[in-house]
């Protein structure tokens, strides 16, 4: 990789365990179907502050057309695809060079330019990079040094610029269901996925963003609905899993 040991912002151990189900990426009943299930929520999320932040097409088929974007731990490509549909020129980048592997060869298969980088955030931000919607989803919790993280993310967003990330709050409930009944009970995970101590409350999120020079302006709650058996957002329920936007001044 490209960026110094200083200055990266990766755990080595997180990207071992996330190049060994590299290849389930794209299975839905793999080791990555809560992402799957999570996307739509997300990316309905993601649409609806691009409009509110850039303008463009209302009703999304198109809300990113012009617009250029970064994907930050992109896995496999389940956020980059969708993103790119709705016309957005789309950079993914993850540590994993096996996950990039995955996300090059669907995004050839389905037809989609998607520029695809096996390197750490901090590389981008190294070369003078700048984007101006930068996504970074259920990655913070996975990273070496989440303040450092935080700043690189600030450095690759263009003045203006919009960041969106998602995460899980650090609660009893966020153990209670994110590790113990996902990893250990309904085996949606593999054990040891998440490390509850690094989960982030969203105060402390937003202090990180803060001090690199972001405002956070919208945070929601997503919420998995029994009945309807589907994500939601919810402003009000923060308690396991959340997704936030944060501009930086232009």
């Amino acid at each position: 990789m490209a960026a110094s040991a200083a200055t990266s912002t990766v755990d080595p151990a997180e990207i071992d365990r996330f190049s060994e189900m590299a290849a389930t990426w794209w299975d839905p009943h793999g080791a990555a179907r809560p992402l799957h299930a999570m996307n739509p929520t997300r990316l309905a999320f993601i649409r609806d502050r691009a409009v509110s932040a850039f303008g463009g097409d209302a009703d999304g088929a198109a809300a990113l057309a012009g617009y250029t974007v970064l994907d930050v731990g992109c896995g496999g490509g389940l956020l980059s695809e969708p993103l790119a549909r709705m016309g957005g020129r789309v950079t993914g980048i993850d540590a994993s060079a096996p996950a990039i592997a995955v996300a090059r060869g669907h995004a050839e298969r389905s037809g989609l330019s998607i520029a695809y980088r096996a390197e750490p955030v901090e590389t981008l931000a190294e070369e003078g990079q700048r984007f101006d919607l930068v996504c970074a989803l259920e990655v913070v919790e996975h990273v070496a040094d989440r303040a450092a993280f935080c700043r690189a993310l600030a450095a690759v967003l263009r003045p203006g610029g919009l960041l969106v990330m998602s995460t899980l709050n650090r609660t009893a409930r966020s153990f209670a269901l994110a590790i113990v009944g996902a990893e250990y009970i309904l085996r949606l995970l593999p054990r040891g996925t998440h490390t509850w101590r690094h989960f982030v409350r969203p105060r402390e999120l937003a202090a990180d963003l803060r001090a690199a020079g972001l405002a956070v302006d919208r945070t929601a709650g997503m919420v998995f609905d029994l009945h309807g058996r589907a994500w939601r957002l919810d402003r009000r329920d923060l308690g396991i899993n959340y997704i936030l936007s944060a501009r930086k001044p232009g």
